[in-house]
This record gives C-alpha cells, structure tokens and sequence, in this order.
C-alpha cells in the first residue's frame, strides 16, 4: 500500500542551500526512495519571485515522490502540518557586523518561527535547524516552542562529520563508505573538535583503527582539525559562496537518519540538547556521538576521552556556554 505522504518544511528555500535541498528531498534522497513527500517552503517577501520560480522548477521535474508543493511568504501557512522542518533560513553574518547583532537578528527570526511550529507543525515534528549559529539558534527555538520535546530538535553538525570522513578518505586513499565512527564534539564553529580516536577503516583483513592506517598523530591532532574546522571558509574563499550542496547532502542524511536509523555498530554526529553526558554542561544544543532508531537518538556512551580530547570538548563547550548567553541577552 502506498505511503502517506510525509510534509517537509524548508526555510529560506529560495536561497542556495535550499535550492540544492528541495530536489533532493523530492528525489528520495532524505526519506526514502518509497516515501511520498509535500514540499512547505518559506522564504522572506523579497525572495517572494525567487521562491514562485523554485516552485515552478519542482513542478516542471516531474518528481514522482512530490505530492505537492507550498511556496509562502506566511510563516503560519509554511508550518501548517509538517512533520520534519528544515530551518535553512537566518541572517547571515556582513561585513562590519557584531557577533551580538546576527544573534540578535536570529533571535528574532527563531523566536517567531518556533512559535508558528509549535501552534502549527504535525505532533512530533522533527526539527534540523542549519542556519549559523545552528547550536545556539535551535537552543533559541527550543525556548519559545516549549512544547516540541526538546529530543526533536536538533542542529547540523553532520556536514563536518561529512567532511572529517572525506578528509580521511583522501588521505588514506580509501572509500568514504568503508569509513566510519568519527565524531563531531560541539558546536558547528572553528571550535568543532573534529575526533577519529574512535573511528575505523573497513579493509581487506578487517577494520582498522584510524589512527593506526594513518600514522601521522601530528596530522591527525592538528592539520587534519584545523582542515576541517576551516572547510567552510576554505569553500567560501574558492567558490565566493558558502557550501550548498555539501550542507544540503548532509542535511539529508541527517534526516534520514534519524527517520530510517543508523546501520548497526556505526555512529553519527548530531547537535541534539545536552543531557550532562561526557562532563558537557547540560542545556546547550552540543554535537555528540549518536545512534538512531525508531525515530529516536541516542548518545553513544562510554567512549574513552583523553586528556587532548578533553580539553577540546571543553573548548567548544565554553564558546557555547558563552553564546547561549549572549542569545539570551537579545530577549531582555
């Protein structure tokens, strides 16, 4: 029998992220080859034309999986009824500008977006905010959308994860797919502690430790986190635009995910709300380790932190701890 279609929420569609994201999510590619989809996307009134112009393109594919489409200026109509939401859109960082005044321009932009979901979004609404600051803008969401359980709302930190697998991909000269369980700790900034102590290469005698195929501690504790901490602003420098289709792919995956599962013994990174595990302060949005089933998340435990690791995860911890206070001083 065939499946209900799933709604899927994207914000500030007609920029470029969410161009690259909407055909992927009606191709499949973020809930499955078999599962229908209708498009909500929402953008600002000047991208009004933009958005009508995405919508006729999805039209003129011809997706098979996409049931409908929503292009709206009305953030109450783009909410209505949606199940997974893709918060896309935010104000970028400009020249000359205060950290304090693209929070504070967010702040406004998350508070009335949580509220327009938490009256109008489908229960169990699963939210991925990537807009930057992502940690600190789901933190902000979560606040004014009380009701949404806060194991709903989550921020992109699977891009890096993404990325830190390329990297050891390219320097190992292996397939990305025979990688897995590297970790995002923290917050998506040059903070992010991009970790392989835990991860490991599929080989023809077995798996293999990272560390132990690639043999360079030195590339591995520096060259290897700053590449990765630095891959956006390296992206922004070649192509004078921010990562697209990379954030969109990783956006997918992170829905599909969390929707379909995780394979069995693999990993992933999340920025999901901290609950004390690994020593970090409870109440920020903070990437960890997870695995999913049945929907839900959960973070992987017991994993051995060495004292390098340790003052990394503390690292990125502060600078969020610093942010969520800096969020909260836009409210008063």
């Amino acid at each position: 029998m065939a499946k209900e279609p799933v709604r899927v929420l994207v914000t500030g569609a007609a920029g470029q992220i969410g161009y690259a994201l909407v055909p992927m999510i009606a191709r499949g590619v973020m809930l499955g080859a078999d599962q229908p989809v209708i498009l909500h996307m929402l953008d600002i009134p000047p991208a009004a034309e933009a958005l009508n112009g995405v919508k006729m393109e999805l039209v003129d594919a011809a997706f098979p999986l996409l049931k409908g489409v929503v292009a709206t200026t009305d953030v109450v109509e783009a909410c209505s009824g949606v199940n997974v939401a893709v918060m896309v859109g935010g104000f970028p960082r400009k020249e000359g500008m205060e950290r304090k005044d693209v929070m504070s321009k967010n702040v406004s932009i998350y508070k009335a977006q949580a509220s327009a979901l938490e009256k109008h979004a489908a229960p169990n609404c699963k939210v991925l905010v990537v807009a930057n600051p992502a940690n600190t803008n789901a933190l902000i969401l979560k606040e004014f959308a009380p009701s949404i359980p806060e194991k709903n709302i989550t921020c992109l930190t699977r891009l890096d994860h993404n990325r830190a697998l390329g990297q050891i991909s390219e320097r190992l000269n292996v397939q990305v797919s025979d990688i897995k369980n590297a970790i995002i700790w923290g917050n998506h900034s040059s903070t992010q502690y991009p970790d392989v102590n835990h991860a490991t290469v599929k080989t023809p005698s077995g798996e293999k430790p990272v560390r132990e195929l690639v043999k360079d501690d030195e590339w591995l504790n520096g060259g290897f986190i700053s590449t990765v901490q630095q891959r956006g602003a390296a992206i922004i420098k070649a192509r004078k635009f921010s990562s697209a289709l990379s954030a969109a792919s990783s956006a997918c995956d992170h829905i599909r995910d969390w929707v379909l599962g995780t394979p069995e013994g693999t990993w992933v990174s999340m920025g999901v709300y901290s609950d004390g595990s690994y020593n970090v302060p409870a109440g920020l949005i903070y990437s960890f380790p997870v695995t999913c089933c049945g929907g839900e998340w959960k973070i992987v435990q017991g994993l051995h932190i060495d004292e390098f690791s340790r003052k990394k995860l503390d690292l990125t911890a502060a600078e969020l701890t610093e942010e969520k206070a800096l969020a909260y001083s836009c409210l008063s």
